[in-house]
């Protein structure tokens, strides 16, 4: 697998899927349906400016595994804590 498909399978806050207020914000690993409890800040220096922050989502299995992979490449800025919005937390089942 590369690189690019690797990139390509990770979600962002940004996607549609992200939005939908019924359901739980899910981990950004690729096949991962689990809860994100962790929020992976970075940026990519070549395209972007110092102060831009991507989120990728992780659950607690999957956070060292994308931080790495970030860190690795000289784009991992910081690991949060993930609190869902009340919005997504009242509708949880």
């Amino acid at each position: 697998m590369s690189s690019f498909d690797i990139l390509g399978s990770l979600g962002s806050l940004e996607s549609s899927d992200r939005s939908l207020p019924s359901a739980p914000e899910k981990c950004s690993r690729k096949g991962c349906r689990a809860a994100a409890s962790y929020q992976i800040l970075w940026n990519n220096p070549k395209i972007h400016t110092h102060e831009r922050r991507k989120v990728w989502l992780a659950c607690a299995e999957h956070r060292d595994w994308l931080a790495n992979y970030l860190e690795q490449r000289g784009m991992l800025k910081d690991v949060v804590p993930f609190e869902a919005s009340p919005d997504t937390e009242g509708n949880q089942a």
